[in-house]
């Protein structure tokens, strides 16, 4: 059966397939291949260069060629190539050397050069830092994703900096705040994840199949295989990990999936208070010439882009959470569960993103009913009871939280309740006047400033 999106299995290859095609370079198995076979022949060039030793004949400029070819960026067909090697012989990563050694053979190498492809691997050595380099592709891939939903929340912000808003503590009216401060928040803690985020460095090891060198070792004792090691990852713009067992034992992977799913923590929340906002008519969607909204209910424009967002943060983030989990645990010297655990990490950054672009066209469609903040809010001169009695608190007046607690608990408080109260408070003429002038709409302390401070 041809697959096409209709056929996939996956929605990140079929209905979503467009919104993970960034991700297609590096995270499908075409790109895993093609990372490897750059592994297997950086390696030949540093043994070329770095242990001249080991060759018994010049390396001819043909096939150093094919080699930095194959380094930088393999044919476009070479990942079939391979799978068509695999089919044959059934393992993936001989495939991919058995590749590289005939297209060197097809270059002019020698029988001898041949032999030091893979030479000393395991295939946990290629694997290892296949991953890692696919990993920080994708994610230097979805960056510009990210980066641009925090500048969308955060140009938010600034455009709803001064709008003040009843703000709810357990879903009940609150101390008000502004409706960009509640978006400067979640721009905070984005920045702070996505740090994190980046802040993961991807190792690597290259030392063989329990990672004591000891092929490297047999073959040539008087090499310092360890810094040779150490420059190779380095080279590939990997931090160098000098103790693992067969595998690299993953922490950095398991780093890299906890921050991510970190990052849609935030997005998660952000999700669902944009989502109750607009349920609560706070904020508007527009509508979209010729979208349905509801299958029988026509006057509808449902938060569709929201739901969407965040069913596809919880998968992202189940699967990160096992990734987390998973992949440090190896038994002994090895074990084979981690390798079809790997094979999902582009599915868990597909969730991801499609979640991120979701939450964005979302957002695109927002605006405030500044009406509807502006007479609910108008509407709650309860709030202003912690003013009160943080006022009295400050003039020395004792009781002044009971005070207000028997006057608001659990009532209804207007403006003309509030001022016969404020006027018989032990407090001086002045500051009387001033709490009676204020509003509810006034009380929101500093929050414009940290909105566009942000």
């Amino acid at each position: 059966m041809d697959i096409d999106s209709l056929t996939a299995l996956s929605p990140v290859d079929g209905r979503y397939g467009r919104a993970a095609d960034s991700l297609r370079p590096f995270m499908s198995e075409s790109g895993l291949i093609r990372e490897r076979i750059c592994i297997e022949a950086a390696w030949l060039i540093t043994l070329a260069t770095q242990v001249p030793q080991i060759l018994h004949e010049p390396l001819p400029p043909a096939v150093l060629a094919c080699a930095q070819s194959l380094a930088a960026e393999p044919d476009a067909s070479a990942a079939a190539d391979v799978k068509l090697i695999e089919r044959q012989i059934n393992h993936d990563v001989k495939a991919v050397e058995y590749y590289v050694r005939r297209r060197l053979e097809a270059a002019g190498a020698s029988p001898a050069v041949l032999e030091l492809v893979h030479f000393g691997c395991t295939s946990e050595d290629i694997n290892n830092l296949a991953y890692s380099k696919t990993l920080q592709r994708s994610r230097a891939a979805m960056l510009p994703v990210l980066d641009q939903l925090i500048a969308t929340l955060r140009q938010l912000a600034h455009d709803y900096a001064g709008l003040a808003m009843l703000a709810r503590t357990h879903g009940q009216p609150a101390s008000p705040t502004t409706l960009g401060k509640e978006f400067a928040n979640v721009v905070a803690r984005l920045q702070r994840s996505r740090a994190r985020w980046v802040a993961v460095e991807m190792l690597g090891k290259w030392n063989g199949a329990v990672g004591n060198y000891n092929a490297h070792h047999a073959a040539l004792p008087a090499v310092d295989w360890p810094a040779i090691s150490g420059r190779f990852v380095e080279s590939l713009g990997l931090q160098w990990n000098a103790y693992t067992t067969q595998i690299e034992p993953h922490d950095c992977i398991g780093e890299y999936a906890d921050a991510l799913a970190a990052c849609n923590v935030v997005l998660i929340d952000l999700a669902r208070d944009v989502w109750g906002y607009i349920s609560l008519g706070y904020l508007r969607q527009r509508a979209v010439a010729g979208e349905v909204g509801s299958s029988t209910m026509p006057h509808k424009v449902n938060p569709i882009d929201f739901e969407n967002a965040e069913g596809n943060f919880g998968i992202a983030n189940a699967l990160l959470r096992h990734f987390a989990e998973k992949l440090p645990l190896s038994r002994w010297q090895r074990d084979l569960t981690d390798s079809t655990v790997l094979r999902n990490l582009g599915v868990a950054l597909a969730h991801a993103q499609i979640g991120w672009q979701s939450l964005a066209r979302g957002l695109g469609k927002i605006e405030a009913d500044q009406t509807r903040i502006g007479d609910e809010l108008a509407g709650a001169h309860e709030v202003l009871g912690e003013a009160i009695q943080t006022v009295l608190r400050a003039a020395g007046v004792p009781n002044g939280y009971e005070q207000l607690k028997d006057f608001t608990r659990g009532r209804r408080i207007d403006a003309p309740m509030l001022a016969e109260f404020i006027a018989g408070l032990p407090l001086p003429a002045g500051e009387r006047e001033r709490l009676a002038a204020m509003r509810p709409a006034d009380y929101v302390g500093l929050a414009r400033t940290l909105a566009l401070d942000i």
